[in-house]
């Protein structure tokens, strides 16, 4: 039996947590679950929004689902994601988008990865808030150094890239290319303009990428790359990104196969990785029986391709793959039907759970 840490999340995150624990069952996936809190729930119970009692299960299981979590806009508590990331050194957030039959888009033949620094960038949470104190000291040390005059009503934030986390986040990419047989790593950066931060990041890639001759190597400008993305994404297979790039892009790639609800993410570091499903937590969709599960049932597949349950993990994708392809038990964001009506998010975990014992049944996995 393995230990896992749950957090189910705010918003929908509970009611696409309880779906994706029934399918996670079916497959017989032998795992006890520790459900803990964060985000809203834990600030209503604990007055902060990421526990002790959280941290400490984490550290005890080194693995983590979470549902949504709500971060709010400008005020309120920081992203409990973000802490969890610098807290445990996830350093490598790991998004896959690939094309999915049955679901609509633009695009037929998308399977890339981005896999975008976790722990620097503009993430770093180094601000500097308008007429503080410590930003006046660093408006003078600005004017002295770069004689530059700012303002004392501009807020800053500070944008930090090292040698030690871009070398590691370049080799991981790498390293994920070899082992998902993969041909291609392209490295987005702006180091045209930015080019002490980027560039740095650049020139750690260009070493790293040395070491692997077997793949394919090249670098994009970040706008340019968002540009290729929409025009041609069939042509890239593994990006390696800065934090700040690879969150805007993911988000784009996204686009590509259908939207934010269909996706997973990952975030590993050297001793403890977190699962998730990269959409919101939707709200004012709480408790209707409505949302999409899938990006959850997602994160529960790369989840147990972690723990090494490798048919468990074929099990629940195949059988949520088909669902989605049937196009008739699925939630209303799936169902173009011209007759009947979509299904409800347990309703879609029902049927996923009825595929999952077809192919125990036909021993299809």
């Amino acid at each position: 039996m393995v230990k896992v840490t749950l957090i189910p999340g705010d918003g929908i995150g509970p009611e696409i947590t309880e779906a994706m624990l029934k399918c996670v069952e079916a497959t017989g996936a032998d795992i006890q679950w520790e459900k803990v809190l964060a985000g809203s729930a834990a600030m209503e119970k604990y007055g902060v929004p990421l526990p002790e009692e959280t941290i400490t299960s984490f550290k005890k299981t080194r693995v983590l689902l979470k549902g949504p979590i709500t971060t709010s806009f400008g005020t309120g508590f920081r992203s409990v994601t973000v802490a969890l990331r610098q807290t445990f050194d996830l350093y490598a957030n790991v998004r896959p988008a690939k094309s999915i039959e049955g679901v609509e888009s633009k695009f037929k033949n998308v399977d890339l990865v981005i896999i975008r620094e976790n722990t620097e960038g503009s993430y770093s949470g180094i601000e500097f808030q308008k007429a503080s104190p410590e930003l006046k000291e660093l408006i003078q040390l600005l004017k002295r150094t770069h004689n530059v005059i700012i303002d004392e009503d501009t807020a800053i934030s500070l944008k930090k890239i090292s040698v030690k986390a871009s070398q590691r986040i370049v080799k991981f990419a790498f390293d994920y290319a070899v082992q998902h047989n993969r041909r291609k790593v392209t490295c987005v950066h702006k180091a045209n303009i930015h080019k002490f931060s980027d560039g740095l990041f650049l020139e750690e890639a260009r070493r790293i990428a040395q070491l692997y001759p077997d793949i394919v190597y090249e670098e994009k400008v970040v706008d340019n790359m968002a540009m290729q993305l929409v025009m041609k994404p069939e042509e890239y297979d593994v990006l390696v990104t800065p934090n700040l790039y690879g969150d805007i892009l993911s988000d784009l790639a996204a686009g590509l196969v259908g939207g934010l609800g269909l996706l997973a993410g990952a975030n590993i570091g050297s001793e403890y990785a977190m699962f998730e499903p990269v959409h919101g937590s939707a709200p004012k969709y709480a408790g209707l029986n409505k949302v999409n599960p899938t990006a959850m049932i997602n994160s529960a597949v790369m989840m147990l391709r972690h723990l090494k349950m490798f048919r468990e993990a074929e099990l629940l994708e195949k059988a949520t793959l088909k669902v989605i392809k049937d196009g008739v038990k699925v939630t209303y964001d799936l169902y173009n039907k011209p007759e009947g009506s979509p299904a409800g998010t347990m309703e879609m975990a029902d049927e996923i759970t009825r595929q999952i014992e077809l192919l125990l049944q036909k021993g299809d996995v």
